[in-house]
């Protein structure tokens, strides 16, 4: 199997991916036409990515059938598209959800003690301490999370071990449900982000981007929050409303802390100046929430288990564009002598109906002289067909049809 990495990754993973029997071609530089054109020249059977986009035409250009972001957030992988070609999507979900905590954790601490401020006075060769003994200290204050998964989790423990009351929105949780907290961290749980900006002291963001959360952070829950609150996002930016952050940061007197912005530069580095960052007490990171070694070892390793299973097995771990649901209707289950030929008959006959199989298993009893095959299909079978089926093939011991 030939691997293709075409982001900067951990050599832990590039051994991995070799120790498991895969040609790995490794240019973390590639993107755009020359990403495009090495799918296509290479004729990898599998892509590893982090944050370069994954377009379209990457992928008509080449053979692929795996792509791995190696990384939690997929939004710049072209799904659909993949999907349409019958192209595995698969993640690294949990696996940098410490490293992004732990950035959030410091931009709050950060911002109450206003760590950057003392610093850059300091280089410049001002001493300050009156101002920069006003510090309100985060014991007893309330975090508001608005998204609950691997990294808000991570926050929440976090938080509690700071003395500080927790209360969370997310759609894991039913809407106004009284309590889902757990032994290691009690929780608040508000009906709806509105709510928890009213609570907390301090809002930070935790959504997954997808059309649901696209913009979700806006006005109407920014200008619920108290004057001289903190707002953290290590997100996305596409699920905050950066121009409403920006008014109600100005009227409010909002503390900030950002690790994602919009219309950040594509590359390593470049001239960059978000109107955001010009609003007093606003501090910013560049987009490192995943970026300790912790984290991108534990993402090489997992890249790697990824690519290792469906060399393997033929199944992808964390497959993130299977259809939850398919279009079947009806079930055939077929009992047959496991012999070549039986199968095929039954698919003859159905393709003969114009039925689409969705989804078949074909199951082996001990021995391996009979087997079972469910077979999940888009419509229901004539009593015409199922006794062609029947009575077509000797080695078919008995079949019905199930609706579902």
């Amino acid at each position: 199997m030939r691997v293709l990495i075409a982001d900067k990754f951990e050599q832990s993973g590039v051994e991995g991916l070799k120790a498991a029997g895969c040609e790995v071609l490794y240019e973390a530089d590639l993107k755009d036409d020359t990403l495009t054109t090495a799918i296509r020249e290479s004729g990898a059977d599998v892509l590893v990515v982090r944050s370069t986009n994954v377009t379209a035409p990457m992928l008509a250009a080449g053979a692929l059938s795996l792509i791995v972001r190696a990384g939690a957030g997929y939004n710049t992988i072209d799904v659909a598209t993949a999907s349409k070609r019958g192209i595995y999507v698969s993640n690294c979900p949990g696996k940098n959800a410490i490293a992004v905590a732990e950035l959030a954790f410091a931009l709050i601490l950060a911002l109450d003690r206003r760590v950057p401020d003392n610093v850059s006075d300091l280089r410049v060769g001002t001493w300050n301490k009156k101002e920069y003994s006003k510090a309100r200290g985060l014991y007893g204050r309330t975090i508001g999370l608005l998204g609950y998964g691997n990294i808000g989790q991570e926050v929440a423990k976090r938080a509690h071990g700071f003395g500080m009351p927790v209360v969370v929105w997310s759609r894991r949780f039913a809407s106004g449900s009284a309590d889902a907290s757990t032994d290691e961290v009690p929780l608040q749980i508000a009906g709806t982000p509105q709510e928890v900006a009213e609570r907390a002291d301090v809002l930070s963001i935790h959504l997954a981007l997808n059309a649901d959360t696209k913009n979700l952070v806006n006005a109407s829950i920014l200008e619920r929050l108290r004057p001289g609150s903190y707002v953290i996002n290590t997100a996305r930016a596409e699920v905050m409303d950066y121009v409403a952050l920006e008014k109600v940061a100005r009227a409010k007197n909002l503390r900030v802390g950002l690790d994602v912005f919009e219309g950040e530069p594509a590359g390593a580095s470049g001239a960059f100046s978000p109107a955001i960052a010009s609003v007093p007490l606003v501090y910013g990171t560049h987009h490192i929430g995943a970026s300790t070694d912790q984290a991108q070892e534990a993402i090489a390793a997992e890249t790697v288990r990824i690519v290792a299973t469906y060399k393997n097995t033929g199944k992808v771990p964390n497959v993130v564009n299977l259809a939850k649901k398919t279009p079947a209707t009806h079930m055939l289950v077929v009992r047959h002598h496991d012999r070549p030929g039986v199968l095929a008959h039954v698919f003859d006959r159905l393709r003969t109906a114009n039925l689409n199989v969705q989804e078949t298993e074909n199951v082996i009893f001990e021995g391996a002289h009979a087997a079972v095959a469910r077979i999940n299909l888009d419509g229901a079978p004539s009593d015409e067909v199922l006794k062609e089926i029947q009575g077509g093939n000797d080695d078919i011991l008995d079949l019905h049809l199930v609706t579902i």
